[in-house]
């Protein structure tokens, strides 16, 4: 078998998505036609076209404009389907889908409206399509704490729904200490932890060590400058803590998509894994990033098997869940 079939048909799980990330040109002209929306390009290749960022703060402007399109509960359903769709085509059996609440409340959308779009389609997803998924609601970090407490209170009638909380948006400024106090109640209701830690933030190391010492996530997003600190990746490896890496993303958020660092990762018998980010805003899914991270630094079968069963074995899963997606990926090639 090709490297190219190899990957392609590998058993993924997915544990770093942005349903909002998820968000195709052609179905936001879609939506935007739905709900009588004027967008300011005539066509897809327009759009896709002025996807032009740099930095985190560049690529966050335009994927906070792009959710204008989605209204109504039909909306989020449409977007979350889609995005299933394309993940089970690409053979993830399992996904830990994040969504940004704040980013629809503040725009005057009810948080029963979110949920309740994307619940249908994930309910639909394992029936139609025999994708699993559940959902991570994030705060924005660069939002008040306040506000964070009163969305994790206003989550609390969903709590069936929602498997864990994270941070996500600009981290300047925005350490994970400044939640605190949302996470410890996030904790106290029985919702699981994981944050990101941008790739080369200001104080990126400390903000993971703020993780796991001040939070005490199970997870973290991103985390590349983990590996700027011996002593910090010593105690991500002990606690068992998955880093959740994005390498399309990083290509342009950062000098380029870190594919070494997940080979140095591996290489120490760290939990990374390999996600999508935001596919739709960066133009490649998990497949892509898997054969990208392939192609960089040369990783055999067995390495990819090895980032797949790093997924499984980090995702919120019960233990005989977790088991039966574990033996068909080893069971693979």
């Amino acid at each position: 078998m090709s490297m190219t079939a190899f990957i392609e048909r590998l058993p993924k799980c997915e544990l770093h998505v942005h349903i909002e990330g998820t968000l195709e040109p052609e179905l936001k002209f879609a939506l935007a036609a739905r709900n009588k929306i004027e967008l300011p390009y005539r066509t897809a290749a327009e759009m896709k076209a002025a996807y032009v960022f740099n930095d985190l703060p560049s690529f966050l402007k335009i994927y906070y404009e792009g959710m204008a399109v989605l209204v109504a509960e039909q909306d989020f359903y449409d977007l979350t389907y889609a995005y299933l769709a394309r993940a089970r085509a690409q053979n993830v059996l399992y996904a830990e889908i994040f969504f940004d609440p704040q980013a629809h409340t503040g725009r005057g959308i009810t948080f029963d409206t979110v949920i309740r779009g994307i619940r249908r389609a994930q309910l639909d997803g394992e029936r139609q399509l025999g994708i699993h998924s559940q959902l991570i609601m994030c705060f924005l970090r660069d939002w008040s704490a306040e506000f964070a407490m009163t969305i994790l209170l206003e989550s609390l009638p969903y709590k069936e729904w929602i498997i864990g909380v994270g941070l996500d948006s600009d981290e300047r400024g925005n350490p994970p200490v400044k939640f605190r106090t949302v996470f410890a109640r996030a904790r106290a209701e029985g919702y699981l932890l994981t944050m990101h830690c941008d790739v080369n933030q200001q104080d990126s190391v400390a903000h993971i060590w703020q993780c796991l010492d001040e939070i005490g996530v199970a997870r973290i997003d991103h985390g590349v400058n983990a590996l700027e600190d011996p002593a910090l990746c010593a105690a991500l490896k002990a606690r068992g803590v998955a880093l959740t890496v994005c390498p399309i993303s990083n290509g342009f958020v950062t000098d380029g998509p870190q594919a070494d660092v997940v080979k140095v990762m591996l290489d120490q018998g760290l939990r990374v894994t390999v996600n999508s980010d935001d596919p739709a805003y960066f133009g490649g899914y998990i497949t892509e990033n898997f054969a990208l991270v392939q192609r960089e630094v040369g990783l055999g079968k067995q390495d990819l098997k090895q980032l797949s069963a790093n997924a499984f074995e980090a995702a919120w899963l019960p233990r005989a869940t977790r088991g039966r997606y574990l033996a068909e990926l080893a069971a693979y090639g």
